[in-house]
């Protein structure tokens, strides 16, 4: 098994910030979130019928660092559950629960910054509110970027109305996270199995780097960087097809290049559940865009550093790359590291 470099970060981990559970506690929560408090183990209840466990990791900073400490891990960059993003209550609602979630995130990365880095949620259906939230978030809470949806309850990122966000995080020099989200119960082929997860989440994220690739975007931003979780989802691992539609089809044809050409526009998070896969995605796209994740603390976690890397020979370069040294440059954690191998 591979052993693990001196430093880990974890790039794909949630938080529930102690404010927001206090909220869910009293009723104060927005959207009428709850708990449910009849068994051993609370769980949160959002209207529409999605539930999870709240697990102590979610909320508790104590927990949340015994855990790191087991796993080896040294820095873990937090943001919220998805399920927390909340694009389909009213703006006002969710300029001001963004607001909430981003002063008690910076509240726990304050605890602990040795330990901790965080990223900002957004008003995405505001779009001029989301980029407002964002600017404050890095440059007075000290937020390393934001985490967001693949799309806005539908609503593709490559729509012009999300251009004040995206040109916000190029011009800050910050990455947005593209994390899939629901909270309604499935419907379709995709309700049965969990498949709503399982497939639905990996198809999400895969169709709105498409997109973004296909529409231009990336092409009339060249500043802005984004990461795919789980993989990149089925991006990286289908985007032959995307290249050959580029060439022989005209509603693929906007992108000045082909779209195998933007695979390095993007970061990815380690978390595809298979060593041959990870490895792979490593070789496609290079270690210096490739992150250690894990999505701690949900049961579709991935395995610690030392387990997602076992494929990778202990003394490659590929190690601590992918280990700390793309996303500390990532996320500005800490200075460049010297003579580090994109590998």
């Amino acid at each position: 098994m591979t052993t693990p470099p001196p430093r880990v970060v974890d790039t794909h981990s949630h938080v529930i910030p102690p404010q927001l559970v206090a909220a869910m506690e009293d009723g104060r929560a927005p959207d009428g979130i709850t708990l449910d408090r009849s068994g051993a183990t609370p769980w949160v209840v959002h209207r529409q019928g999605y539930r999870y466990p709240l697990l102590p990791g979610f909320h508790d900073v104590g927990a949340r660092l015994e855990a790191m400490d087991r796993d080896q891990v040294t820095v873990s960059v937090l943001s919220v559950a998805p399920p927390l993003f909340l694009y389909w209550v009213d703006a006002a609602e969710a300029l001001a629960s963004s607001r909430l979630v981003n002063d008690a995130v910076a509240a726990m990365v304050g605890e602990h910054p040795d330990r901790f880095a965080g990223l900002a949620t957004l008003p995405m259906q505001d779009p001029d509110a989301a980029a407002v939230e964002l600017r404050r978030a890095v440059t007075e809470l000290g937020l390393r970027g934001a985490q967001i949806g693949p799309h806005v309850e539908g609503v593709p990122l490559d729509d012009p109305s999300f251009r004040p966000v995206l040109r916000a995080a190029a011009e800050l020099d910050v990455p947005l996270v593209l994390h899939p989200y629901y909270v309604g119960a499935a419907t379709g082929e995709l309700a049965d199995f969990y498949l709503t997860n399982l497939q639905g989440n990996p198809w999400q994220t895969a169709v709105s780097a498409s997109r973004l690739i296909l529409s231009g975007t990336l092409d009339e931003l060249p500043g802005l960087s984004l990461v795919l979780v789980h993989g990149g989802g089925h991006l990286p691992y289908q985007i032959g097809r995307l290249d050959h539609g580029h060439r022989v089809r005209p509603e693929a044809a906007t992108p000045q290049h082909p779209p195998s050409a933007y695979l390095r526009r993007f970061h990815y998070d380690s978390l595809t559940h298979d060593l041959d896969a990870t490895r792979w995605l490593i070789e496609k796209v290079g270690a210096d865009r490739v992150m250690f994740g894990t999505d701690y603390p949900f049961d579709m976690a991935g395995g610690t550093y030392a387990e997602q890397l076992a494929g990778v020979p202990s003394g490659s370069p590929v190690i601590p790359t992918v280990g700390s040294v793309t996303a500390d440059t990532l996320f500005r954690l800490q200075p460049p590291h010297e003579g580090a191998s994109p590998a």
